[in-house]
């Protein structure tokens, strides 16, 4: 069963996706909670579309996420093939690259389908 999905199971983590911008903090120790109400991606393997509420909490170091570049990394995943950990998971890992937080965490809890509903959560660092 694993050899099946083999190839799904990369899909989607190489593809480019347009930058997230950012813009410099002037403050310290406070958190910034973006939620995402409408996120929508494809199932690599089936082909249909999934869909999810996606928060991102950050503690801003140096800089923070510019929320239109958000919204058009956000919506080039509309069309794009990846499982919902793997999107979570490179949601994340393009969030730390872009913003170079104190700690991060992505959420993805996604509808139900086919009588099964899923929440993923990535955290940066790793044992957060």
């Amino acid at each position: 069963m694993a050899g099946e999905y083999k190839d799904a199971a990369s899909a989607g983590l190489d593809v480019k996706l347009p930058a997230i911008e950012t813009f410099s903090n002037h403050f310290s120790d406070y958190e910034i909670k973006i939620e995402i109400p409408e996120f929508t991606s494809v199932c690599p393997k089936t082909g249909l579309p999934d869909f999810g509420v996606i928060t991102i909490r950050y503690v801003p170091a140096d800089s923070c996420l510019e929320l239109k570049s958000l919204k058009m990394y956000i919506l080039a995943y509309r069309d794009l093939g990846i499982f919902y950990e793997n999107a979570v998971n490179r949601i994340l890992d393009d969030v730390v690259a872009a913003c170079r937080p104190k700690k991060a965490t992505v959420t993805g809890d996604f509808n139900p389908r086919g009588g099964v509903k899923s929440t993923v959560e990535a955290h940066y660092p790793m044992n957060d």
